[in-house]
């Protein structure tokens, strides 16, 4: 019972009213620290960083107050320039908060090394196939006396002679030298065809 009457006595009053004033202005100073630290209500527009180089994309990037984290590199795309921006996110126009990071993608130089498979000694058909399974392509075909006919005797790139195993940028174009069906010596004519497909 004393402790009933003691919540309406005017200390215990005066005291509840302190403390619910001092929660009042901690609250007030909190929201406010709060939209000060944020930027509440302040956005940036991304922009388009798309084809820009790196160090045209870092400065436009700086200008709106925003940072950069570079990702990973991916796959070459002659669309674009080499060391330009080929992807971002968020994407431009979006409406970000100022200091935000900006993920990049850099578009390489050039197409990723990969090795030359194994074809020789194997169809023109079985070889077409799993080079264009890996990335190349067949530019032309060279045909040399041999009696394995359409049988692939060797390779080449721009020219120049290639084994298996060695590594060419990708989408590289690889001419084969294969047999035409005829005895060495019976002929001392070598055969282009410039049609792949032929």
């Amino acid at each position: 019972m004393d402790f009933i009457k003691f919540i309406f006595t005017k200390t215990f009053l005066k005291q509840l009213a302190i403390a619910v004033g001092v929660l009042a202005v901690l609250v007030f100073i909190i929201m406010k620290w709060l939209n000060m630290s944020t930027n509440h209500g302040e956005f940036k527009t991304v922009p388009d960083l798309s084809k820009l180089s790196f160090e045209e994309a870092k400065a436009k990037l700086a200008e709106n107050d925003l940072r950069y984290y570079l990702e990973d590199t991916i796959n070459y795309n002659p669309d674009y320039p080499a060391y330009s921006v080929i992807e971002q996110n968020p994407v431009a126009g979006e409406k970000v908060k100022e200091n935000r990071k900006i993920y990049l993608k850099i578009n390489p130089s050039k197409y990723r090394e990969i090795s030359v498979p194994y074809v020789v000694q194997i169809t023109r058909r079985t070889a077409e196939s799993t080079l264009n399974a890996v990335g190349f392509s067949v530019d032309k075909v060279i045909y040399k006396d041999n009696i394995g006919k359409d049988m692939v005797l060797g390779m080449q790139h721009e020219g120049k002679p290639i084994k298996p195993g060695d590594r060419l940028p990708k989408k590289s174009k690889i001419e084969l030298i294969l047999g035409n069906g005829k005895r060495p010596g019976s002929s001392t004519s070598q055969q282009t065809n410039d049609d792949a497909g032929a």
